[in-house]
């Protein structure tokens, strides 16, 4: 599959899931910025890959990072950032999103998981009380948390001055 046609919007994504689902596949849903990519995101989708058969990565738009990670951010805007997405073996489709969270995905979507990474639990999942009324199952996944895209962005900047 071309990574651009990884891409799709909404109401597209929707209508393919739904294909996926009727072939008796399990939907796994992950979200992030994505900002700069690096070895805990590629860790990260793998391992939330593992718990189903489509994995679905949400990217915040660009307004959506600005609210979340300030000036500055993002660094790539979300066109790149969801092709960067794309291209990675363990990603089935990329929709970019406006919200904070993924709270009305999750309610559009509807997967059998919504994953997380481990600076999370279970407990601290910001969507967890909207996937557990829809029925969608919380997982924690990838690696522990030793990556940053801020430090890296920090680290970029502080040698590009110095």
């Amino acid at each position: 599959m071309n990574t651009r046609s990884k891409i799709l919007a909404r109401a597209e994504l929707q209508a393919r899931l739904n294909q996926h689902r009727k072939s008796g596949q399990r939907i796994v849903l992950t979200n992030g910025c994505f900002d700069i990519l690096h070895a805990g995101h590629v860790r990260y989708f793998e391992g939330a890959r593992r718990e189903g058969d489509v994995l679905v990565v949400a990217v915040n738009s660009d307004s959506s990072v600005r609210g979340l990670k300030g000036p500055g951010r993002p660094v790539l805007p979300a066109q790149a950032r969801a092709e960067l997405v794309a291209a990675l073996s363990a990603v089935d489709y990329v929709v970019i999103f406006d919200e904070p969270d993924v709270r009305s995905l999750l309610r559009g979507l509807h997967p059998d998981v919504h994953a997380k990474g481990t600076d999370y639990t279970v407990d601290t999942v910001p969507e967890r009380e909207e996937a557990a009324r829809l029925g969608i199952r919380v997982a924690i996944v990838g690696d522990a948390k030793q990556h940053s895209t801020r430090d890296l962005v920090a680290r970029i900047r502080q040698a590009s001055h110095g």
